[in-house]
């Protein structure tokens, strides 16, 4: 037992600096350096969000069913349709109105007749294009009411962007 009271003895008798150990190792300058890495990519300020410009702003204009006919959705034009003189933005729509739609012989048209008779037949549709407009004097209640219906939902998912009046009647009083 001698032996191991002097070893214990030994062993208290070094001095107390070599005990404690130095924090500066190379393992942990690595662990520190990684910390504040991770500390300045979270707490670094973020770039500002880029918003998309503005889309250009829409001017209530009077159509003809000339100058109405290129709004078809060709051409990156918008898509526009008329009802009961009054022209719809139907853009958004696109996929219903404009090319390969289910609704696209509206499209730069006027739809009115179409939609009342619930038909997209061309023959719906206005021929001369020059000619005075459809003033829709021959339908029946039923049409009227499936028209007025077809118009309170345009208006309430579309702009209106302008007027339709027939050729020659752009700037006279009885148009606007």
């Amino acid at each position: 037992m001698d032996y191991v009271e002097n070893r214990m003895n030994q062993e208290a008798s070094k001095p107390a600096a070599a005990e404690v150990q130095s924090v500066a190792t190379p393992v942990n300058a690595i662990l520190f350096a990684l910390a504040l890495l991770i500390a300045y990519y979270s707490l670094r300020p973020k770039s500002k969000p880029t918003l998309p410009p503005a889309p250009a702003p829409t001017v209530f204009q009077t159509f003809t069913p000339p100058t109405l006919l290129p709004y078809n959705g060709t051409n990156n034009m918008p898509v526009y349709l008329a009802v009961r003189g009054r022209v719809f933005d139907v853009t958004p729509g696109r996929n219903f109105y404009g090319p390969g739609g289910p609704y696209e012989n509206f499209a730069g048209r006027d739809a009115s007749r179409g939609l009342a008779f619930g038909s997209f037949d061309k023959e719906m549709l206005t021929e001369d294009l020059q000619g005075p407009l459809d003033k829709l004097e021959d339908l029946g209640p039923e049409e009227w009411e499936a028209l007025k219906g077809w118009e309170e939902r345009f208006e309430e998912k579309y702009l209106v962007v302008g007027k339709l009046v027939a050729v020659g009647e752009e700037g006279t009083k009885a148009s606007q």
